[in-house]
């Protein structure tokens, strides 16, 4: 249970990327006061894990309803993740995020910015819901692991909460260069964790034969 928690745990974070999100947060909270960013803060927090929260739980459940199997699932959201880390180690997806946040500040007059972009889809995007439904559908029958797996999608969050409190700070002591360096290297282990969904995928259909050993 330990093995898949800590497993958990590093691909929330790389997918969710708290260091990433900071800076944006700090763009999006701008003209606000401290109050009212430490709320919007919590709330983007908060959303972000309920929806998480609720794709974890149902998703598989979800997956069966409408016919897909988990072997397939699991194939194709290893290739979806791979392409996140595509665009991380090429930097193209601290454009595309900043891109989010253009349009939310066009599409919304109020300076609440939790709900949209932050707690979905920044927080609980495409790559994240992917991979807790893939996280929880691993250990399915398994509580005590898939609680284990909540737990530490919700320490990611908090984590996200407090990088979120802090972005002014972050972006301070590690800089844009010091960003960019980081979601790089995340990149390159999310890439690798990708590519062994699909591994895992193909050999539920039998495509790939256990290697001895």
């Amino acid at each position: 249970m330990i093995d898949v928690a800590l497993t958990a745990f590093v691909t929330m974070f790389v997918i969710i990327d708290p260091i990433g999100l900071s800076p944006l947060f700090a763009a999006l909270s701008q003209g606000m006061d401290r109050a009212a960013r430490r709320r919007a803060a919590g709330r983007a927090a908060l959303i972000g894990f309920g929806v998480l929260a609720v794709f974890g739980v149902a998703g598989e459940r979800l997956l069966d309803v409408i016919g897909i199997g988990f072997p397939a699932f699991r194939i194709s959201g290893g290739i979806l993740l791979f392409l996140i880390s595509v665009e991380m180690l090429f930097d193209r997806r601290t454009e595309r995020r900043s891109k989010a946040v253009d349009t939310a500040e066009a599409e919304h007059d109020g300076p609440d910015p939790s709900v949209f972009p932050m707690a979905v889809p920044l927080l609980a995007g495409p790559g994240a819901l992917a991979t807790i439904i893939l996280l929880m559908g691993q250990n399915r029958g398994d509580y005590a692991t898939q609680a284990a797996i909540l737990g530490t999608t919700g320490l990611v969050v908090l984590l996200t909460y407090v990088g979120m409190r802090a972005s002014s700070l972050l972006e301070h002591l590690l800089g844009q260069v010091g960003i960019n360096v980081i979601t790089r290297l995340l990149g390159m282990l999310l890439a690798a964790l990708s590519v062994q969904f699909v591994i895992d995928g193909l050999r539920d259909v039998g495509a790939l034969t256990p290697l001895p050993g």
